[in-house]
């Protein structure tokens, strides 16, 4: 199935019943028996590892949080260009994105004030195709516009965390 069938079977199928475009996603997460930081986690039925570099107390057997954040950012966007590209109808050949963030450890650790989460994320992008360059850059801004995780990093989104005791 192409990505243009994806796109129209959507369409049919939320068109004139918006309860039908709702999607709610679940991630299980456990901390790996007698480990610091390392952590197992379950996404339907796939399994991956979170962990922390040594010099954040780890065993370095996996990616950590935020790194997995700038890879879920960068996924997305790459899979955003794919489903867009077949929207508009623009040729694309390739898609390359490359994602950098900074972080403040002053905020994980608490020694001051500073913000815990990213002080800055870079998005680079590189596209290839026959288009002119002017076909990449609406394309690019469909793109920023709709793709879901850079949304979550520009904007607030509503959170609560409840603590389950027995």
């Amino acid at each position: 199935m192409s990505l243009t069938d994806v796109i129209e079977g959507t369409k049919q199928a939320v068109t004139g019943n918006p309860a039908a475009a709702k999607a709610s996603f679940t991630v299980e997460h456990a901390l790996v028996p007698g480990a610091a930081t390392a952590v197992d986690v379950r996404v339907r039925d796939h399994a991956f590892s979170v962990d922390e570099p040594a010099a954040l107390g780890g065993t370095d057997t996996a990616a950590n949080p935020v790194e997995y954040a700038l890879a879920a950012l960068g996924s997305c966007q790459v899979i955003t260009y794919q489903f867009w590209a077949a929207k508009l109808g623009i040729p694309l050949d390739s898609v390359k994105v490359t994602v950098d963030g900074d972080l403040d450890l002053h905020g994980f650790f608490g020694f001051d004030g500073t913000r815990p989460g990213f002080t800055g994320v870079r998005v680079s992008v590189e596209l290839s195709g026959p288009a002119d360059r002017d076909r990449y850059v609406e394309l690019k801004r469909q793109v920023d516009e709709h793709c879901p995780v850079l949304d979550l990093f520009r904007n607030p989104t509503p959170t609560s965390s409840d603590l389950v005791k027995p």
